[in-house]
């Protein structure tokens, strides 16, 4: 047999290639870039596969299996790339199924049963199955993300496995394939089946008869050794076999982690969903206190019981990640989060209402507080979901890493565990937080290994062995969640002791005889110090950045380790990573665009895949459909900031490659405008010249479909006179290229509604602009031009504290964002940053009292990406809804699209109409032509124009439809 994880020197990759491109009908990848992005997954493990395969059916699983086998090259079957063990990096052929092979094939509302593809995404079988009021239970965090197959592989969990039990006890039917090319369906196995089964005398009946003995042979270990606790997902699911359980042979396929079969096709029961959810947080003194308390909360019959403690409550806080909704917590230092369900409202309270007053009577009552209605729900679940993001990177503390992150034990013995288990961080010196899934005794956490130095390393595998032993001798777990892959592997035999560990080996023999499917995980295992995605060999190479990535001590190779992996940016709603929501493909998330940043800073590590430093194709392809829409800066848990990774990617680019000529066109638009200026109406009729149009969109790279925009016939800044002197507080209204130039009637209505809230207004004494576009071409030598300039025609209005009014969210991103990056030390900078604002939030902050007329009208509003993000979107929802009275219809519309110059790019023009045709443009559409639709991003407002013929207004505009005349 080849050695675990080892490519035999038999294997003819090139042979292999060819017969899996001229059998397989989708995409067949053997490129370095490919074999980068499925490097990793979500763990510390780090393993670059021979090639990667998206199938687009069953008969391309069969063929790409078969041509596996022919050539004997191992098989990783992959969805989302979520898990946390090492499970779904391998050196072998990745079948990705999460890209086609992801539709609901059937909700059967009477039976309560889905069938399902194995790359379909959770929420959308949660959703289809909402429809019939029914949904499928384990809900991981990723659940927005992560894939059923992945659930099938890891016998996932999550916080409602309270009311529906793990993945396994949800899976009816699974169609599977073996290495060998056998594609059969498993499930109970009844005697009569049994009998069937034996009768054929063929490959399925060799499979069952002999799991059968295996089963019988070491029935006695299996009813000693596995815990009979909630949370127990380590090893092969060998009590599935066992006669009192039905001989179930998809259950004891799940949590195989892809080392026994592929899975086709899986058949999944589904439960009744509440109708109505209460959510009681209750606060104890510490979070042993709150352990200690989980039989008694239990007792009540919640759907779901989280824990956590007050070291992740701080971690949030410091990492600002959403500080409001902690403050909405009861006094304590350890939390339970209790969810009761019921058939409506009232039936759901009322289960909560008993479990306080039961709890009021009690010794050592904790603090209570029921939520009021799901908004307030939501943003104490958002607390307890930031576990990761929150303790991944936090401010000035080292960086945390899994490895020993959802043990669990019996719930009854849950506070014993947790001061013991604090006891073993103190004694190894390691710092962390607690929290987790505590109703079912399952503990969550990210510790901060020293996962470079051989010391240690050697360290964190002693830890391991230390903590293993503590969770066995009270009854746990190794692993409550998130299985065993590589990381876990080698604890096993403390658990199960060697005869069961035997069993798994044989257990998978049986499946895969030739030991081809994700070797070197479960068993034949890896050790957890081995393949590490850092170790002793990790040394990036050195960068001197342009960018000040501040939050990572300046340090670019430190700040692409932010991406934990867990793939947050592969979700469907929000704004996070459009590019990726329109193509599907990996390498357009903010994971795969980190991913291939670490490894092109490490190509020339042993085993490095990406050779080509900052001249490597792979990664610029990848970031050039980067829309820097920010996103990732809020909804990434752990605040990757792809923007500024795209920016100082192409700085380097473009010294060793010539920029196209549209670079310059458009990062120096505001120069460009500005010499329109002095001669507008012969630079509109070019425009408008079908032939002379045509022209500058061929020499620029513009797509033909795109109008070029017209300049205004008079700017607004020449057509603009301050305010004389008249005693009222002074504003700077910032004119930015577009609205100056392009827009004049925007800038124009922003000065009349500031006049009337009372305020003078002013405008800078120079031209000036912000660089937005800059940072899109990697003109960061530019960029921190402009803003010095900026600097030095703002100086008086600065040190003044004169309010910047901003009516672009680009421009005000900047100064919120680029501007620390680019003068980190530079205290006018800091007073930029302080005294720019947005006008929505400047009149909300600053004019509460100023009147507006009701409109009374229903409004279409969009938020440009940054707004959304990095600004924030409040002040202006209530300005609109509060103040105006309108009728407000906000959807989640993500990114338009257009993206400054990205939309109008003949290269990207089809992605950019993808974004904007998944929400905003059919949104557009279906409105009434009297609704107003209103969008402050002028490429937004471009991108809606274009695509729908309808003319959207900036809030400025709508405002000043309001100032009563």
């Amino acid at each position: 047999m080849i050695p675990p994880g080892a490519v035999s020197p038999d294997i003819d990759i090139a042979a292999l290639e060819e017969d899996l491109r001229a059998t397989v009908r989708g995409e067949v990848r053997f490129d370095s870039g490919s074999r980068a992005l499925y490097a990793a997954d979500a763990s510390n493990y780090r393993q670059v596969p021979i090639g990667v395969v998206l199938p687009r059916s069953v008969d391309d699983v069969v063929a790409a299996v078969a041509a596996c086998r022919k050539h004997g090259a191992p098989v990783l079957s992959r969805g989302g790339g979520t898990s946390l063990c090492g499970q779904t990096c391998n050196v072998a052929i990745v079948l990705d199924f999460s890209r086609h092979m992801d539709q609901v094939l059937e909700i059967d509302p009477q039976r309560r049963i889905a069938r399902v593809q194995p790359g379909l995404v959770l929420d959308r079988l949660r959703e289809a199955a909402g429809a019939h009021g029914l949904t499928f239970a384990p809900d991981p965090a990723t659940h927005t993300h992560n894939t059923l197959g992945g659930m099938i592989g890891n016998n996932s969990c999550g916080p409602h496995s309270v009311m529906g039990g793990e993945t396994v006890h949800n899976v009816i039917e699974l169609e599977v394939l073996t290495y060998d090319g056998l594609r059969l369906r498993v499930g109970r196995t009844d005697d009569e089946a049994f009998e069937a089964l034996r009768q054929a005398g063929d490959r399925r009946a060799e499979i069952a008869l002999r799991l059968k003995t295996l089963a019988e042979r070491h029935a006695e270990a299996i009813r000693a050794r596995y815990p009979p606790i909630p949370r127990r997902v380590s090893g092969y699911n060998l009590p599935a076999l066992l006669p009192e359980n039905g001989f179930d042979l998809a259950r004891a396929l799940v949590g195989s982690e892809g080392t026994c079969v592929v899975v086709l096709e899986a058949t999944l029961r589904l439960l009744p969903d509440p109708k109505a959810r209460s959510l009681l947080v209750l606060g104890y003194p510490t979070v042993y206190d709150a352990g200690d308390h989980v039989p008694e909360v239990m007792a009540s019959g919640p759907i779901a019981l989280e824990g956590m403690d007050d070291r992740l409550v701080s971690d949030i806080t410091r990492s600002h990640i959403h500080p409001e909704d902690v403050k909405m917590l009861p006094q304590g230092g350890g939390w339970l989060l209790v969810e009761f369900g019921g058939d409506d409202q009232q039936e759901a309270d009322a289960r909560a209402h008993r479990l306080m007053d039961r709890l009021r009577h009690a010794r050592n009552a904790p603090t209570m507080k029921l939520l009021d209605g799901p908004r307030q729900e939501a943003c104490i679940w958002k607390v307890r979901e930031s576990g990761l993001g929150a303790t991944a990177h936090v401010p000035d503390q080292p960086i945390t890493w899994e490895g020993w992150e959802d043990s669990s034990v019996p719930p009854e013995r849950l506070g014993e565990y947790l001061r013991k288990l604090r006891a073993l961080f103190d004694r190894y010196g390691y710092g962390c937080d607690l929290y987790g899934h505590f109703g079912q005794g399952c503990v969550h956490t990210r510790i901060d290994f020293d996962l470079e130095t051989a010391d240690g390393i050697a360290k964190f595998r002693r830890f391991l062995h230390d903590a293993a032993q503590l969770a066995v001798s009270l009854g746990g777990s190794i692993s409550g969640e998130h299985g065993d892959g590589q990381s876990k592997a080698e604890l096993l035999p403390l658990m199960f002791g060697e005869d069961l560990c035997g069993a798994f080996e044989e257990f998978k023999a049986i499946w895969d005889p030739e030991g081809r499917m994700n070797p070197g995980k479960i068993v034949h295992a890896y050790r957890p110090d081995e393949n590490l995605r850092l170790g002793t060999g990790y040394r990036p190479q050195p960068v001197e950045a342009v960018l000040h990535f501040t939050a990572d001590r300046g340090d670019f190779a430190r700040s692409v380790l932010r991406c934990v992996g867990v793939g947050e940016c592969r979700k469907k709603d929000g704004t996070m990573c459009p590019s990726y929501k329109a193509t599907g493909e990996e390498m357009h998330s903010t994971r795969g665009r980190a991913h291939l940043l670490f490894e092109m800073l490490n190509g020339e590590r042993e085993g490095g895949v990406l050779k080509g430093g900052w001249k490597e194709p792979a990664v610029k392809e990848a970031l050039d459909l980067c829309l820097s829409c920010k996103g990732c800066k809020k909804e990434c848990p752990v605040k990757v900031d792809m923007a500024a990774y795209k920016a100082e990617f192409l700085w380097h680019w473009y010294r060793e490659h010539r920029r196209p000529l549209g670079a310059y066109a458009f990062g120096f638009v505001d120069r460009w405008a500005r010499w329109a200026e002095h001669a507008p109406g012969v630079v509109r009729h070019a425009s408008r010249s079908p032939l002379l149009a045509a022209l500058a969109k061929r020499a620029l790279g513009i797509a033909p479909g795109r109008r070029l925009p017209l300049v205004a016939e008079r700017s607004f800044l020449r057509a603009f006179r301050a305010d004389g002197a008249s005693g009222r507080r002074e504003v700077l209204l910032w004119p930015d290229t577009f609205n100056n130039h392009f827009h004049p009637g925007t800038a124009h209505a922003a000065a009349e509604v500031l006049r009337h809230a009372g305020f003078g207004v002013r405008v800078p004494a120079a031209p000036v602009c912000c660089g937005r576009p800059l940072y899109e071409f990697g003109f960061l030598d530019a960029a921190r031009d402009y803003l010095r300039h900026v600097l030095r025609v703002l100086d008086e209005d600065l040190r003044r504290g004169t309010p910047i009014v901003v009516l672009e969210p680009a421009c005000l991103s900047v100064f919120r964002e680029e501007l620390p990056l680019m003068l980190p030390r530079d205290e006018q900078a800091k007073r930029l940053q302080a005294q720019a604002v947005l006008l929505p939030d400047f009149l909300q902050d600053q004019a509460a009292g100023a009147a507006f007329a009701a409109l009374t009208e229903h409004a279409l509003v969009h938020g440009h990406c940054h707004h959304k993000t990095v600004l924030g979107f409040t002040a202006e929802e209530k300005l609109l809804r509060d103040r105006l009275h309108l009728d407000v219809d906000l959807p989640d519309t993500g990114c338009c699209g257009m993206a400054g110059s990205f939309g109008f790019e003949a290269a990207k023009y089809a992605v950019a109409q993808a974004c904007g045709e998944r929400v905003l443009l059919p949104a557009v559409r279906r409105t009434a032509p009297g609704t107003l639709i209103v969008a402050d991003g002028f490429s937004c407002r471009e991108q809606i124009a274009q695509s729908t013929g309808r003319q959207a207004l900036h809030v400025a505009e709508v405002l000043a439809r309001a100032i009563p005349r």
